[in-house]
């Protein structure tokens, strides 16, 4: 059995903590760049609505001495906070100084946790993610991994905000709730099934994570596109940077395609090594039946969108209950059912 470097699990800890410490700026600069893009985009508002209205004088003044009638407010231009980015989402021309700087922190971050769990992992002598503080650990990891892997081809820093703050709460999680030391894998993990179980399970939480952050921008857009519709005060004008519900929502539906199919072999995968462990592919364990519970959420959500038309604020909130499953699967189930998989470290 390998020898435990305990001396390398505390520069873990510490590249832990600096990650930590990297992602809560970044997500002040996230912040910064939508408080800063708001402001900017009301004064844009306010400087457009000016000079119509003192266009509009000018007309009014013209028709009325012509003995024309006085053009009505009817005839304005919708106002700039009605407008949201580019469906594409491909990125503009604008220079956005603080949501560079939040990716770049983000980058760094990310190096660092990066560090972080590869070094827990030298020091247990195995993959890092035998109990739940490694589990979350790498996979709030991951989450900004598959982030930043987005951002390459897409602009999606208008959910930076949300990403990054989940990866904060994840890290504080482990260090608070789930803090396990260095230790060597019990018996029914030892096997090479698990690097093919969880880190399948792992990477389907990371974008199911991203999904989520996805549908709760979507219903916030929802609703702000249907308040504007009928001719309501835009309160939420940073919103403008965010692309249309319809877009999230066609994103999420691609992103939450390619989780399923990883969650699905999640589900195969640990029905073969059940078999090898304990005999039986299928024992009706509570972990089990909650990794179940979550492919059907999903294959519902995916198949309802899919045949049943359901679509907007009914697609997302599925795609929301779904992956409050994940959460509470790895966290409720976990910790306070006991059965086969009771074997997180706590």
């Amino acid at each position: 059995m390998t020898e435990l470097n305990f001396t390398l699990g505390s520069y873990s800890e510490l590249f832990m903590l600096l990650a930590a410490g990297t992602y809560t700026v970044a997500l002040i600069a996230f912040a910064w760049d939508l408080a800063k893009s708001s402001a900017t985009l009301r004064a844009i508002d306010e400087r457009a609505a000016r000079t119509q209205g003192v266009q509009t004088a000018a007309v009014a003044k013209q028709l009325v001495g012509a003995g024309a009638p006085a053009p009505t407010s009817s005839s304005a231009e919708p106002p700039r906070g009605a407008v949201t980015a580019d469906s594409s989402m491909r990125y503009g021309k604008e220079r956005r100084v603080p949501a560079r700087v939040a990716v770049a922190l983000t980058v760094l971050a990310a190096v660092i946790h990066g560090a972080g769990v590869i070094s827990r992992g030298i020091a247990a002598g195995r993959v890092p993610w035998g109990n739940m503080y490694e589990f979350l650990t790498t996979g709030a990891w991951l989450v900004a991994v598959v982030f930043l892997l987005v951002l390459l081809r897409r602009d999606l820093r208008f959910v930076g905000t949300f990403v990054v703050a989940l990866v904060i709460i994840m890290l504080v999680a482990a260090s608070v709730a789930y803090w396990t030391p260095v230790g060597h894998l019990v018996p029914a993990l030892q096997s090479y099934w698990l690097i093919i179980h969880v880190s399948i399970a792992v990477l389907s939480s990371a974008l199911f994570t991203l999904t989520f952050a996805m549908s709760v921008l979507q219903l916030i857009q929802s609703r702000r596109e249907s308040k504007l519709a009928v001719g309501g005060n835009d309160k939420l004008a940073f919103m403008s940077l965010v692309p249309n519900a319809l877009s999230l929502e066609n994103l999420s539906y691609r992103i939450n395609t390619i989780a399923f199919v990883g969650w699905t072999f999640t589900l195969m995968f640990g029905a073969i090594w059940a078999e090898k462990a304990w005999g039986r592919f299928w024992g009706w364990d509570t972990k089990e039946v909650w990794t179940f519970v979550i492919w059907v959420v999903y294959a519902g959500y995916l198949h309802a969108r899919a045949t049943r038309g359901w679509t907007g604020t009914r697609a997302a909130w599925l795609s929301i209950v779904g992956y409050l499953c994940v959460v509470f699967n790895f966290t409720i189930v976990n910790q306070y059912f006991n059965g086969l998989h009771s074997y997180s470290g706590l």
